[in-house]
């Protein structure tokens, strides 16, 4: 079962990526239950839209940005991930650490984010 939630994780990671709000969309569709929560230290989404908003306004700030798991752990439909943040061109601009929850179909229900907040 850890196999298939790294994968239900690696497509939302993939979502930040996405280029466009209907590309998103459709990798929330494969990972992500309508009402989940995303959560970080700047925002909380509560469901699709609003998440998709987020990760918009972080493309306007970080044009190309985007994460790259280093390690996922995962046990009990939770999971732990150790991440970096990039820019376009792929160079580390800071990492964090997020924790997922998935429901009984194996998608994440909460997401939460936590890295440090430039000042």
């Amino acid at each position: 079962m850890s196999n298939s939630f790294e994968k239900t994780w690696e497509t939302y990671v993939a979502s930040w990526k996405a280029p466009t709000p209907e590309a998103k969309q459709r990798l929330f569709e494969q990972a992500l239950a309508r009402d989940c929560c995303y959560t970080d230290p700047l925002t909380q989404a509560k469901g699709w839209a609003p998440l998709i908003a987020y990760m918009a306004e972080f493309h306007r700030q970080v044009p190309g940005g985007h994460f790259v798991t280093k390690r996922f752990i995962v046990h009990h439909d939770r999971s732990v991930a150790y991440w970096d943040m990039c820019n376009a061109a792929g160079e580390v601009l800071g990492d964090g650490v997020s924790f997922g929850e998935y429901d009984e179909t194996g998608k994440l229900k909460a997401m939460t984010g936590f890295f440090e907040v430039p000042s």
